[in-house]
């Protein structure tokens, strides 16, 4: 598997979107919530009209972002920001913080709830579990992070997939009576934009995974091929949704309350370790981009980054900062917090990048 990911076009075409889709899933659509939220609760040609715009401005945004960072050679969030915003670069560093810590406590809310649920440990187990390997995982860095977020990419697709069939084949007519009545529920263009952009929150975070490409259209290819890795689970999701609807809209862990009340036993335990190896990934890829901005920053001021183990130190405090915010509950978060972190987002990052990146971009080129 090693030398397989080594393989230059496996990481231009593969690894940033495997890392995207990773470190968005745990606050993007791990629990299932975040999809019943922003495309479900439209209908189902609703929630499908809102993804197809998703999708859309993920792909474009994260082009025109693995552009701007391979033209600039801007590798962290603080260069990148630096580029596109001028002195006003630190306005994404106050978002990104609170975002950040925003999507930790929706990850320890909903491990917390999963260990107590299906193993019968104490909500705190969760916790620490977390603190300890994600501190692992920062301890080693951006390689480790890459390859182990990629390949945790690819069990969760098998394990998605897993899940869709065993939905499709005990019920398909209701899925298939949902697809012929094609309802649509008004709201679902400003969903769709929503949830899209609290999602590309990370994609700064992120900018590791873009030192390879040396083409524009390597980048923009990477970011079309990225946008579809991340949003053909949550289409999966949204699918299978409508064997269960309306009740699933008030489910606080959707697919982990499908699978079990459709007798789904072996794969709700695959499930629970799976989404709960997300929440570590996810928090590790975001602290990564993270330290990599700390790193530049210090290199700049003293000719050397953080140590491993200050990087790790980092990643347990921002986890048991996050553990308190979560005792607020994973509904509340998601309905609320992403939905106001989604406008900040807009205004810092995507119209920047729309206007003084693409102008970055066309002189360049010329």
């Amino acid at each position: 598997m090693a030398g397989v990911l080594n393989s230059r076009l496996i990481r231009i075409y593969l690894i940033p979107g495997a890392v995207f889709q990773s470190v968005m899933v745990g606050g993007g659509y791990g629990t299932g919530r975040e999809i019943v939220e922003y495309f479900t609760s439209f209908g189902i040609t609703g929630g499908l009209l809102a993804m197809s715009i998703s999708f859309a401005i993920l792909a474009v945004v994260l082009g025109l972002t693995f552009e701007i960072a391979r033209l600039f050679n801007a590798y962290d969030y603080r260069s990148f920001f630096k580029r596109l915003l001028g002195r006003g670069w630190v306005a994404f560093e106050v978002l990104i913080i609170l975002q950040f810590l925003l999507v930790l406590a929706v990850l320890a809310s909903a491990a917390g709830n999963i260990l107590r649920d299906e193993f019968g440990m104490p909500y705190g187990v969760g916790l620490v579990v977390m603190l300890a390997v994600v501190g692992l995982l920062t301890f080693f860095g951006r390689e480790l992070i890459a390859k182990a977020l990629t390949f945790w990419s690819l069990l969760l697709y098998a394990t998605f997939i897993a899940f869709f069939v065993q939905v499709f084949s005990s019920d398909w007519n209701s899925i298939a009576h949902a697809l012929r009545d094609g309802q649509i529920i008004s709201g679902w263009q400003q969903s769709g934009f929503q949830y899209a952009l609290y999602n590309l929150a990370v994609a700064p975070l992120l900018l590791f995974t873009a030192r390879e490409f040396t083409s524009r259209r390597e980048t923009f290819r990477s970011g079309a091929i990225a946008a579809a890795i991340a949003i053909v689970p949550a289409l999966i999701f949204h699918l299978s949704f409508f064997a269960a609807y309306p009740a699933v809209l008030e489910q606080a862990i959707p697919v982990y309350w499908m699978m079990g009340s459709m007798g789904m036993t072996t794969l709700v335990i695959v499930y629970s370790v799976m989404l709960f190896g997300t929440f570590i990934e996810t928090g590790a890829g975001m602290l990564q981009g993270i330290n990599d901005r700390i790193d530049v920053w210090l290199v700049e001021k003293r000719g050397s980054g953080a140590s491993r183990s200050a990087h790790a130190t980092l990643a347990v405090c921002a986890i048991a900062v996050s553990a308190l915010l979560s005792l607020v509950g994973i509904t509340a978060l998601i309905a609320k917090g992403y939905g106001t972190m989604a406008w900040g987002i807009l205004v810092v990052y995507v119209i920047p990048l729309m206007t003084i990146g693409v102008s970055h971009i066309i002189r360049t080129k010329r």
